[in-house]
């Protein structure tokens, strides 16, 4: 039988161990109207300012970081949830472990 559907119970147990000095991710789910992609970085690691050619969320579901986005800079926690509108120039820094979802959307 076919779902309709996709579940995971806990999105910080879908990237146990985050090695050292890394950042990693993974695509949970994909489809025509939305790619959603799971993030693990290390203390200390960042993702440089750039931008999307797509609107996004990022939600933080573990640690804590910084987050700027345009000229504003704001330290994210586990709940912190960020709508971004295309093109707007962005990077993470990562004080502690952290684990984020990247929701990206595909226009029509």
């Amino acid at each position: 039988m076919a779902s309709n559907y996709t579940i995971i119970n806990n999105l910080g147990e879908e990237i146990p161990d985050i090695p050292a000095d890394s950042i990693i991710s993974r695509t949970i789910y994909s489809d025509e109207q939305v790619k959603a992609v799971l993030f693990g970085f290390a203390p200390g690691q960042e993702l440089s300012e750039h931008t999307a050619s797509t609107a996004a969320v990022l939600y933080v579901v573990e640690g804590k970081a910084e987050i700027k986005l345009g000229d504003d800079r704001l330290t994210a926690q586990p709940g912190t949830y960020v709508h971004m509108d295309s093109h707007l120039p962005h990077s993470i820094k990562a004080e502690t472990s952290v684990v984020m979802l990247l929701l990206l959307f595909r226009t029509g």
